[in-house]
């Protein structure tokens, strides 16, 4: 796929490409079932990476409070209230660039208990190595989060602590091993609707493209270097979830970070042009997301329903 193809498909009429997207969407999913994921971030805080957008940054002037790796039981009794609110998968993240060798024990310990509960897991603990994706591997590990954030040119405006062919190396270790990719970025940090292409055609032409695709609206958080950017306008966001399902039509696309902004109306646009994949959690890390009751309400309203985690 090339870029000048990839936005040719954004730029299609609305209502052409959301008729494409949706013919693409349900010759690979069931239209009306959506994954809910669960998260929580078991270490927070004190990361050295220069990332634009992010309150854990140690480098950025925000107030985000630090918080070392949380104990075995807490994690699995979040696991087990998103399972309860219909979660399927539930993920975990560790803040910094990558985990200290001695952190692998404690977050194979969580992936073993949480898929005891019969959910998918997903861990973020930054970049690996070989032996420590293996590692992950043999705990049992379904989805590694590896974010790719923006476009290559748009990258070293965001953080210049990492490259973007270091985020590439990570997932290409991941894949090697056996885990699902979950990749995506994050829109409305001042890039152009040509950089959100870029991005995708990046993912989409991965060896193996990522099995999720996270498209998380910027949360402006007062101290970041990105707090005053112009917000990414609806229809954009719809026409790149889109283009996302038609570049990716067999992965599951997220609309992530920011939904609690967006309304029941434009979400329901969001899942009839491919969104089919959902947060459930009150709180993303360290940004907040819809409250409680509101996603039964769309669902009834939309007559979806959740999907179950696979058979072991």
């Amino acid at each position: 796929m090339t870029f000048e193809e990839a936005l040719a498909i954004f730029n299609q009429p609305f209502f052409t490409l959301l008729r494409k997207a949706h013919e693409a969407h349900i010759q690979h999913f069931d239209e009306q079932t959506v994954q809910m994921s669960g998260i929580l971030s078991v270490r927070t805080g004190g990361c050295s990476e220069d990332c634009a957008y992010c309150a854990q940054s140690a480098r950025n002037g925000t107030k985000a409070p630090k918080q070392p790796m949380l104990d075995l039981e807490t994690v699995v009794s979040a696991a087990k209230r998103a399972k309860e609110n219909g979660s399927s998968r539930f993920c975990m993240s560790t803040s910094g660039r990558c985990l200290e060798p001695q952190g692998f024990g404690p977050i194979c310990e969580m992936i073993r208990a949480v898929k005891a509960l019969g959910l998918e897991t997903c861990v973020t603990t930054g970049f690996l190595t070989l032996p420590q994706a293996q590692l992950l591997k043999d705990a049992g590990l379904d989805y590694y989060n590896h974010n790719i954030d923006t476009s290559p040119e748009f990258y070293p405006k965001i953080t210049t602590t990492r490259t973007l062919d270091e985020r590439l190396k990570t997932i290409e270790i991941v894949q090697s091993v056996g885990i699902q990719v979950c990749s995506g970025g994050i829109v409305g940090m001042g890039e152009t609707n040509e950089d959100r292409v870029k991005m995708l055609v990046c993912l989409a032409n991965l060896k193996t493209p990522p099995r999720c695709v996270p498209i998380n609206k910027l949360v402006k958080i007062p101290g970041t270097r990105v707090d005053d950017t112009q917000p990414i306008d609806d229809f954009d966001l719809v026409r790149l979830i889109a283009c996302a399902r038609l570049l990716m039509p067999s992965a599951y696309v997220k609309i992530a970070a920011g939904r609690n902004t967006l309304s029941p109306s434009t979400q329901a646009l969001c899942l009839f042009a491919g969104a089919n994949a959902l947060f459930s959690s009150e709180k993303l890390l360290t940004v907040d997301n819809v409250k409680a009751g509101c996603d039964a309400t769309l669902f009834r309203k939309l007559n979806i329903k959740l999907e179950r985690p696979p058979k072991a």
